[in-house]
């Protein structure tokens, strides 16, 4: 059977092209060792479950260890009913046990306990009955809340001190927040804030992506297996489009030779990926979808919205910026800078926060295209100013961040624009002040700067410094040509017919820029 690229559930060798799993995770085969207890927090979708399941059977094939991931996901129907939690999470558990290890290392029957010791119970039993000290990953960990999960972490705090022959000899919660993040409050609104009831934890790790030689070692198993190749641009355009996020590279790898590319005679190139990326962002599947509805929890506001204003985040908490890394959703650079993880979800970001917007927007004939097919970019100015004039403070009510209304309003009446002929692509930046977006259509490109003018800005007009900022963001795109659009949103301003104005300007590097000032 050809093995193919996975993009759902745990990775298997016989099955699915994969990299040596424990590759990512150097530190956990030493810890195990040690007989560490430790976490392993990363965001979904990255392969933590693959990494650990591989890791269990190559530290059980070995034969020092009976090692198993075991889930406990069942536990969270059932809220705070621990005993019924404890139940269903402990026959989830000989069930994958049953699986995954040889019957000699199996437990014995469950012995009976009170709710709340169930857990300690059963793992008590086990570790005095295994002929090989337990290892065991809790996948999921972070699935229970409230008192539910208070009570587990108890237990395995309390039996921690029974090892080796009494307890696991090692064991990790791996879920996708640090345990001090777990949430333990009633409607889980608040967090544990330290490590205690798991105060037994050695080390907290993460899971990085993969590099760029990783991705192109994982597509040459495919031109190995079929004969099929990837282009090095393919390649180079998957980790620019994915900066190597597992799912991402499996999806548009799958998409590329299942879809567009059948034909094992035909080499994947950068177009094929750029159209797999299209129709991966189109579709929104599960991974994506997730990532979208997370956008609206005030936590992920309060870091993205500054983001595309291009603002400080003045109003996120500590505790809002590590959920929203945690999420996978932004990444934090060595210098501490803040961005959006890859240029895919930066797509699904902005297309989903403009979803509203787009369908409220009335029907635009396309007076703007030339009679080549090209657009005419002085003809596109004045249809959104004449768009703006007519709907634009209407539709602002449509948008789910109410500070970045405009920029959201502004960038689905491009989408609309280039709708099928072409892109439009944003930078987002923390402290930059603008959101710069480059539109494309049929190779044709045109930048735009979207600055907003706020009672609380303490100097002059931002559309005055805006016009040499464009010089470096226009050479790096590649054109000449831009719009600098800043929104009035100071109190106490006109009617926008009147504070409407126009004007033509060269930039110091020659480039023709209008100012759309709104």
């Amino acid at each position: 059977m050809t093995r193919h690229f996975n993009t759902g559930g745990v990775c298997l060798p016989s099955v699915h092209y994969m990299l040596p799993p424990e590759r990512r995770l150097p530190e956990v085969r030493g810890l195990v060792d040690q007989m560490a207890y430790f976490i392993l927090h990363a965001p979904r979708q990255v392969g933590k479950t693959t990494a650990l399941t591989a890791m269990a059977r190559s530290l059980t094939e070995e034969g020092r260890y009976a090692a198993v991931l075991v889930s406990m996901e069942v536990g969270a129907p059932h809220g705070d009913d621990i005993g019924a939690a404890e139940d269903a999470i402990l026959e989830a558990w000989r069930t994958s046990i049953e699986v995954a290890l040889p019957p000699e290392l199996h437990p014995p029957p469950w012995p009976e306990a009170s709710p709340g010791f169930r857990i300690h119970s059963a793992l008590h039993a086990w570790a005095k009955a295994s002929p090989r000290p337990l290892v065991l990953f809790l996948d999921e960990i972070d699935a229970l809340r409230d008192q539910t999960l208070l009570a587990v972490l108890r237990q395995l705090r309390d039996g921690h001190r029974l090892r080796p022959t009494g307890f696991p000899w090692s064991l990790a919660l791996v879920g996708l927040r640090d345990v001090r993040d777990y949430k333990v409050a009633s409607g889980g609104s608040e967090l544990l804030h330290t490590a205690s009831p798991f105060n037994i934890k050695v080390r907290s790790l993460t899971m990085r992506s993969f590099t760029e030689p990783e991705v192109a070692e994982l597509y040459d198993q495919h031109s190995v297996e079929t004969g099929q190749r990837f282009e090095p641009a393919a390649v180079a355009l998957v980790f620019a489009l994915s900066r190597g996020q597992p799912w991402l590279v499996n999806a548009l790898a799958y998409v590329a030779t299942t879809e567009l590319r059948p034909d094992r005679a035909e080499t994947i190139t950068g177009s094929d990926v750029g159209r797999a990326r299209d129709l991966i962002v189109e579709r929104q599947e599960t991974h994506l979808d997730s990532l979208a509805e997370r956008l609206r929890d005030p936590r992920v506001r309060a870091v993205i919205e500054p983001m595309i204003l291009g603002d400080q985040l003045a109003s996120a908490s500590p505790d809002d910026l590590r959920f929203v890394l945690d999420l996978g959703l932004v990444v934090q650079s060595s210098d501490g800078a803040i961005e959006i993880a890859n240029p895919i979800y930066r797509e699904i970001v902005m297309r989903s926060l403009t979803t509203y917007v787009r369908a409220s927007l009335p029907r635009l004939a396309p007076s703007w295209l030339g009679e080549s097919g090209a657009i005419d970019w002085t003809r596109l100015r004045e249809v959104f100013v004449a768009f703006w004039l007519q709907n634009g403070e209407a539709l602002l009510g449509s948008s789910p961040y109410n500070e970045a209304a405009a920029h959201l309003v502004l960038m689905a009446f491009l989408h609309r624009i280039v709708n099928g002929g072409g892109r439009v692509d944003r930078e987002l930046a923390i402290g930059s002040k603008r959101l710069d977006l480059c539109v494309e259509y049929r190779g044709d490109r045109l930048g735009v700067e979207v600055k907003t003018w706020r009672d609380s800005d303490k100097r002059a007009d931002p559309a005055d410094a805006g016009v040499d900022q464009l010089d470096e963001y226009l050479a790096s795109i590649g054109t000449k040509r831009a719009w600098l659009v800043r929104f009035d949103q100071r109190s106490g301003q006109p009617e926008l017919p009147e504070r409407l104005k126009l004007e033509e300007v060269t930039t110091a590097r020659g480039n023709a820029v209008t100012k759309i000032l709104l």
